[in-house]
């Protein structure tokens, strides 16, 4: 049988084998920490604690704002210096809790369960509680997601193991010296779904992984191991569940209206850590690569370090970078700065020797079609950016320009070297602003 896969996409020089080969280790922070409010899609996290409050690690230092929102729990234990904007990886300013960082480590103590003995009420409030988040990138609150208005029609939680995104390896590492708690983390999720199947999706460029994982499940009836090709956005949440079970969803959907359910696997484990061990997110797996610093490596970070310190504990930079990511090339952000915290969604630093988007001189469009046959959500980007370029919102609309991802395929392979994907984002962007104020 072939291997799973969608229609379009690229295969851009990966990096991985610049951090693949190296364990996760365990990264103690030294300054103050960081914890914005704004760690998720949805309302911002209300404060629960206020100045000179000593802290200990674990503890639930800010609630909820709504339902669709996510506690945030200190990392470390310590004094409360403050609250005061800050500057995040997404170039956004937003109220953060500050917290001087003892040394201690001292935490609250956490309480453990069966999940045999767990009712389905249960187990979303511990997820709800442990402040658990889409830790792929996106900040969805979990507790939501796994909410759907009919739980029985959900036939497929998909967990994506396919790490596409050039340059990361924190899933790789996750799924290679983990892989129990992707598994335990699985198991809960189906807990909650009784007619779903569990499918484990992972790229064919990880076949250690897959070994593994298939492994541990070949005596689990309800939880196969699905074999990906490598290929950029494989990981997409609209191309993985295409390439899995063959259904297609566009922006006006969500998974489970086709009776899907997707989580990464840093989110999944997260699951698994809040619902069996009672921990809550205070930590995960970051990797700091790119050819400007000078050991690439794997950390378990606490929310809440500052990135500085990260890439200083990576071996440094090797001379002043040209640029700096959070997280991956193709969808992560330029940074202008190092001082910002590290938070749930935090997957990568890449550090980069050569700027080559910046040194591309852009020209007129050739009308190649290139970027028309990897668009995987089967749009036209050339013709959209211009749209969005001209300000023509109608058109935009009409073009389908809401279904675009946003993976920036089409800025990778346009010869023109037009920043299809920018301009496409950022119309993006007002017609969703345009639509809340109607």
């Amino acid at each position: 049988m072939g291997l799973l896969t969608f229609k379009g996409g690229i295969h851009p020089y990966d990096g991985k084998e610049l951090s693949k080969g190296y364990p996760i280790e365990q990264y103690f922070p030294k300054g103050e920490m960081v914890y914005p409010l704004s760690q998720h899609i949805g309302a911002p996290a209300v404060p629960l604690v206020k100045k000179g409050d000593r802290v200990l690690a674990g503890q639930k230092i800010a609630d909820a704002g709504g339902f669709v929102s996510a506690p945030v729990h200190a990392s470390v234990s310590g004094t409360v210096k403050g609250m005061e904007p800050r500057l995040t990886a997404a170039g956004t300013m937003a109220n953060a809790i500050i917290v001087e960082n003892d040394q201690q480590y001292e935490s609250v103590e956490f309480v453990p369960a069966r999940l045999e003995d767990l009712s389905r009420e249960e187990i979303l409030k511990r997820i709800q509680e442990g402040g658990v988040v889409g830790m792929g990138g996106a900040g969805f609150p979990t507790h939501v997601k796994l909410s759907p208005k009919n739980p029985s029609s959900i036939e497929y939680v998909l967990v994506n193991g396919a790490e596409c995104e050039p340059y990361l390896t924190s899933d790789y590492r996750r799924m290679l010296e983990e892989p129990e708690k992707v598994v335990g983390g699985l198991q809960v999720i189906l807990r909650l779904f009784e007619n779903a199947k569990g499918c484990i999706c992972i790229e064919d460029n990880k076949p250690d992984c897959i070994e593994k994982m298939k492994g541990l499940v070949r005596d689990l009836p309800n939880i196969e191991v699905k074999e990906l090709m490598t290929k950029y956005p494989q990981g997409g949440e609209r191309t993985l569940i295409y390439a899995v079970t063959g259904r297609e969803i566009n922006s006006s959907m969500l998974p489970a209206d086709v009776g899907c359910v997707v989580d990464n696997v840093d989110t999944v484990t997260a699951i698994y850590q809040a619902v069996v061990q009672g921990l809550p997110v205070t930590s995960r797996i970051v990797t700091v690569t790119g050819d400007a610093v000078r050991e690439p490596k794997n950390f378990t970070v606490l929310t809440g370090t500052n990135m500085r310190e990260l890439i200083d504990a990576a071996g440094g930079l090797k001379g002043n970078a040209a640029k700096i990511i959070s997280g991956g090339p193709m969808m992560g952000f330029a940074l202008y700065q190092l001082d910002v915290p590290c938070v749930k969604t935090t997957s990568a630093f890449l550090c980069l020797s050569r700027d080559e988007v910046s040194q591309a001189v852009e020209t007129a469009c050739i009308n190649c079609g290139r970027c028309v046959s990897v668009c995987p959500g089967h749009v036209l980007p050339a013709r959209l950016a211009t749209f969005a370029l001209h300000g023509d919102m109608e058109n935009f609309q009409k073009y389908d320009g809401m279904e675009c991802c946003e993976c920036g395929c089409c800025s990778y392979v346009c010869p023109a070297k037009r920043p299809l994907t920018q301009s496409i984002k950022s119309m993006r962007k007002m017609v969703l602003a345009s639509r809340r104020k109607k």
